[in-house]
C-alpha cells in the first residue's frame, strides 16, 4: 500500500491537472479558423433567409423574427465578471435574452448558468472550447456537443436545442465549408442560430457605435450578436443599459428566441443517470480547479522555501567558513585529552577491519570500543584477531544501534565520546579536528563532515553531490543559526556529561542521531559543525538499498520532530530551539521535500501542454541556481567539480526517488505504521584518501551490484 498510494496519488494529480487543462482550453483546443470559401452548394433560401436555420428531419428552412421583436444573444460566457453585470441590466429593464455558452465556461461557472435559467433566459450551445467546426470531424463535433450538454446538465439539470457555431456571422455568410456542419448539427436535433446584426462589441468601438450596430433598420425584428465574455466587456454593459430603454420606447420587445418565434421552449429537463453524470462532471471540474489552486499555492510555497533555503545556505555557510577559517580562530584551549571512540557493529565483517585500522592511525590519543550487536558473521572475532592496542570488543545480544551505543558509553573510559558507524573510515586528523570544539564549555556535541567513499558509480556520485551540498552546506547554515538538527551517525562527538544528562541514546525513533541532537539543544547545549573532521562512509550502491536507508531516515526525522514538539511552548534554550530550530527543520527537511514534486509536475505539464519554451527556460534557471549553489558547496569542501557533471541527471531521476521515499514516510506516519530497522549490504571498499588502509579489491558475487 505504501508504494501503491503514492502512485495512485500521482495518477490522480496528473488526471486533475489534465482535466483542468482541458476545461481551460490548454489541452485539445484547436484555434484554427477556416478561410472564406465559395457558397455555390448552400441553398439560396438559406443564404437569403433568416438567422434561425432548421435542418432537422432531413430538410432545411430558415426563420425570421417578426417586426419589433429583438432577441439579444450573448456569446462565449458565462464570465464571472461580466455575465452578472449583463444579467443585472437585463433584469433592470425586464428583458430576456439567449446566452450561447461554451462548455468550458459553463463547467467552471455552473452558478451563473443556474442564474441565467432562473431569471427566465435561454441557454444555447457554443461548443465546448470554441473550435471552428469546419475543421473538425463528425466525431469531434459530437464530442463538442455532448460535453457542452453535460456541463449544462450538471449545472442546471436541462438540455438545450439551440446551437450557435463559433466564428459564425449572418446566414448570408454561410459557405461550402460551414453548410455541411449546419446540416449535420440538424441531424443531432439542434436549431442553428446565427445573427441579423452584429454589435461588434468585441472590437470595443465605443458605446454609441455598439448601440448603432445593434439597432435594426426600419423597425425590423432581429437576432443581435453581443458578448458577455472573452475580454473587457465594459462597453457592452454600458451600451446595453442605454439600448434597452431606447428600443423599448420605440415598441421593441426583448424575448427569448422561442418566445419570439412562438415555438416550444428550447429547454428539456434531464433526469436519471444523465443528470448524475452531469453533476459528477461539475464536481470533478470544481475539484480540479480547487486542487490546482491549492497546488499553485503549494508551488509558490515551495518556490519561496527553495529560494529562501538556497539564500540562507549561500550566505550563512560563507559566514561559517570565514569564521572558522580565520587564522586566529580558536574554540578554546586545545583539547589533547584522550577520547573514547564507539563503533557499533552488526554484521560488519567486510568493513570492520578498514574501520579499526583507520582509527589506529589517529593523530589524537584514543581508545576504541567495538560493540558487537549480536553479529552472526564473525565481526567480533575479526577485531579480536587483529590484537591491536587500546581496542576492546564488547559483545551483546542483538538489541539495536541505540542499545549498542549506550553499552559502549557504559564501557568508555573518557569524558569525550566519538561515535562512528562500522562501515566508516576516519582520516588520521579526523578525531583531533572533531574534538577541538569541546574547548568551548557550552559545546555538547560536534557534527563531522561525512563524505561518500564509493562515489565511482552513478548513484554514488549523486549521493556525493547530496552529501556535500544538501548535508554539509546545511550543517554550516544550522551551525550559524544554532539549531543543528542532526549529528551524523558516521562521524559525531559528544561530551559524556551532556549525553548522560539527556538519558543517552534513545530507541524511541529510527533516527537516533537526530533524536539525540534535538535532545542536546533542548538541554541547553550548543551543537556545532567541524568541517575538517572528515569521515568516509559507504553509501548504498543499489536503488533498493538507498530506498531502505532514506525511508528510515525520513520516517525517523518525522518521529524525532514529533517527539520534541513540546519545545514549541517551552522557555529557555528548549523554547528557542522549538521556535527556531523545529520550524526550520520541519520546513526544509519535511515540508519542502514533500512539496518539491510540484516543480516537476508543473514542468511536465508545461512541456506537454503549456508554453514549452518558457517552461524549459524556467527549469534551466532553477537548475542553474542549484548548480551555482552546488559549485559553491564543492568549493567550500575543496572537492573536484567534475562530479557535478551528473547534477542535471540527479535533478531529473534521483530527486524523484527521494520524493517517493518521503511521501511513503508521510503515509507510514499518518497511517500509524511501524518501520523496522533494515540492515544495508556492505562491500568494504571504502578507505580514507591518503590513509593507511590498503585498498582492497571488491568482493566477487553480487555484493557490489551495478545500478540498473
Amino acid at each position: 500500500m505504501r508504494l501503491l498510494l503514492p502512485l495512485l496519488a500521482l495518477v490522480a494529480l496528473m488526471a486533475m491537472l489534465m482535466l483542468r487543462g482541458y476545461v481551460h482550453s490548454e489541452i485539445l483546443a484547436d484555434h484554427r479558423v477556416q478561410a472564406p470559401a465559395a457558397s455555390d452548394r448552400v441553398p439560396q433560401r438559406i443564404l437569403e433567409g433568416g438567422p434561425v436555420i432548421d435542418t432537422r428531419g432531413g430538410h432545411s428552412q430558415s426563420l425570421r423574427l417578426k417586426d419589433h421583436r429583438l432577441v439579444l444573444t450573448f456569446d462565449d460566457g458565462p464570465d464571472p465578471e461580466w455575465t452578472p453585470k449583463v444579467l443585472d441590466v437585463l433584469e433592470k429593464h425586464d428583458a430576456h435574452a439567449v446566452f450561447f455558452v461554451t462548455g468550458t465556461m459553463a463547467s467552471r461557472h455552473p452558478d451563473l448558468v443556474r442564474r441565467i435559467v432562473e431569471e427566465g433566459h435561454e441557454i444555447g450551445l457554443h461548443t465546448f472550447n470554441h473550435p471552428d467546426l469546419s475543421h473538425q470531424s463528425k466525431k469531434r463535433i459530437d464530442w463538442e456537443l455532448s460535453q457542452s450538454q453535460l456541463a449544462i446538465t450538471g449545472a442546471v439539470g436541462i438540455r438545450t436545442a439551440l446551437f450557435r457555431p463559433p466564428y459564425s456571422s449572418s446566414a448570408s455568410a454561410m459557405d461550402n465549408n460551414s453548410w455541411p456542419v449546419t446540416e449535420y448539427i440538424g441531424t443531432r436535433g439542434y436549431l442553428t442560430v446565427v445573427n441579423d446584426t452584429d454589435s461588434e462589441d468585441w472590437r470595443k468601438p465605443g458605446i454609441e457605435r455598439i448601440i448603432r450596430n445593434a439597432t435594426p433598420e426600419g423597425g425590423k425584428g432581429a437576432v443581435v450578436l453581443m458578448h458577455d465574455s472573452g475580454g473587457d466587456r465594459h462597453q457592452t454593459v454600458l451600451a446595453l443599459d442605454r439600448l434597452l430603454p431606447r428600443l423599448q420606447a420605440r415598441g421593441y420587445e426583448f424575448d427569448t428566441l422561442t418566445e419570439a418565434l412562438g415555438t416550444a421552449g428550447a429547454h428539456t429537463q434531464v433526469t436519471g443517470i444523465d443528470l448524475w453524470k452531469g453533476k459528477a462532471w461539475i464536481f470533478l471540474v470544481t475539484a480540479s480547479d480547487n486542487i490546482t489552486a491549492v497546488l499553485v499555492v503549494g508551488l509558490a510555497v515551495i518556490g519561496f522555501l527553495v529560494i529562501g533555503r538556497l539564500v540562507l545556505m549561500f550566505c550563512l555557510s560563507g559566514v561559517h567558513a570565514r569564521r572558522v577559517r580565520r587564522r586566529d580562530f580558536r574554540w578554546g584551549p586545545p583539547v589533547t585529552e584522550p577520547v573514547s571512540v564507539l563503533v557499533p557493529a552488526y554484521n560488519e565483517a567486510k568493513c570492520i577491519e578498514n574501520t579499526v585500522r583507520s582509527l589506529m592511525a589517529s593523530e589524537h590519543p584514543i581508545e576504541v570500543v567495538v560493540v558487537d550487536d549480536g553479529s552472526s558473521d564473525g565481526t567480533a572475532r575479526i577485531v579480536e584477531a587483529m590484537d591491536l592496542p587500546n581496542v576492546r570488543v564488547v559483545r551483546q545480544l542483538n538489541a539495536g544501534k541505540p542499545a549498542a551505543l549506550n553499552r559502549g558509553l557504559a564501557n568508555a573510559r573518557h569524558d569525550i565520546v566519538v561515535m562512528m558507524d562500522g562501515d566508516t573510515v576516519f582520516e588520521p586528523s579526523t578525531v583531533r579536528e572533531l574534538v577541538q570544539p569541546f574547548g568551548a564549555p557550552r559545546v555538547g556535541a560536534v557534527a563531522g563532515n561525512a563524505k561518500v567513499g564509493n562515489r565511482d558509480s552513478l548513484i554514488g556520485a549523486w549521493q556525493h553531490i547530496e552529501y556535500v551540498m544538501g548535508f554539509n552546506l546545511d550543517r554550516r547554515m544550522y551551525d550559524v543559526l544554532r539549531c543543528m538538527p542532526t549529528i551524523p551517525g558516521a562521524v559525531g562527538a559528544f561530551r559524556r556529561t551532556a549525553l548522560e544528562r539527556v538519558g543517552g541514546m534513545s530507541d524511541d525513533t529510527l533516527a537516533e542521531d537526530t533524536d539525540i541532537t534535538m535532545a542536546m539543544h533542548r538541554d541547553g547545549w550548543r551543537v556545532v559543525y567541524a568541517e575538517k573532521a572528515r569521515a568516509w562512509t559507504e553509501a548504498p550502491e543499489s536503488v533498493q538499498q538507498l530506498w531502505s536507508q532514506r525511508y528510515r531516515w525520513s520516517y525517523g526525522t518525522m518521529q524525532a520532530i514529533w517527539k520534541h514538539r513540546g519545545a514549541l511552548v517551552e522557555r529557555g534554550p528548549s523554547g528557542r530551539f522549538g521556535r527556531v530550530g523545529l520550524p526550520l527543520v520541519s520546513l526544509f527537511m519535511v515540508v519542502a521535500p514533500l512539496l518539491a514534486p510540484l516543480i516537476d509536475v508543473f514542468l511536465i505539464y508545461g512541456l506537454v501542454f503549456g508554453p514549452t519554451r518558457k517552461t524549459v527556460l524556467a527549469w534551466l534557471g532553477v537548475l542553474a541556481i542549484q548548480a551555482v549553489c552546488a559549485a559553491y558547496a564543492f568549493r567550500l569542501d575543496r572537492e573536484r567539480m567534475t562530479h557535478l557533471v551528473s547534477l542535471p541527471l540527479q535533478q531529473i531521476l534521483y530527486r524523484q526517488l527521494m520524493y517517493v521515499v518521503l511521501l511513503q514516510s508521510w503515509i507510514t506516519a499518518l497511517t500509524g505504521g511501524r518501520l523496522r530497522w533494515q540492515k544495508l549490504r556492505r562491500t568494504g571498499v571504502v578507505e580514507a584518501p591518503g590513509g593507511p588502509v590498503p585498498r582492497q579489491r571488491a568482493h566477487s558475487g553480487d555484493d557490489r551490484r551495478p545500478v540498473g
